[in-house]
């Protein structure tokens, strides 16, 4: 019996790939030896970056929250110490929402962090 070289499944696979490495550079998007290491590069990449992406989100809000707080006279550690000491339990992307958009409500979490801290 003769082998099948060109069926149907293995055509469907390579068109995959290819499919996925649409708008790849030079040959990675046409020469499927080529464009199946850059899509699994690739993928691993997307997985890899999702997961960092929470940790990219928190620091910028840790950057916000560190500039508000500096503008109040406060830094950021010791905003946090004195919310812990105060028992506030918000997020950090609620306090940098907060500090951005809403100054009044933000000036008020810090004055209670200070308050916190002088006791």
């Amino acid at each position: 019996m003769s082998r099948a070289v060109d069926g149907s499944r293995r055509k469907d696979h390579r068109k995959k790939i290819l499919k996925q490495a649409k708008g790849y550079w030079g040959r990675r998007h046409s020469n499927y030896k080529t464009a199946k290491d850059a899509v699994t590069k690739g993928l691993s990449y997307a997985y890899r970056d999702r997961k960092d992406r929470k940790g990219d989100f928190r620091q910028i809000w840790i950057i916000r929250i560190n500039a508000a707080s500096r503008a109040e006279g406060l830094s950021y550690s010791r905003l946090v110490e004195g919310l812990n000491k105060a028992g506030v339990t918000i997020n950090r992307k609620a306090l940098a929402f907060l500090a951005v958009e809403d100054t009044g409500a933000f000036k008020a979490v810090v004055a209670q962090a200070q308050a916190a801290l002088r006791a």
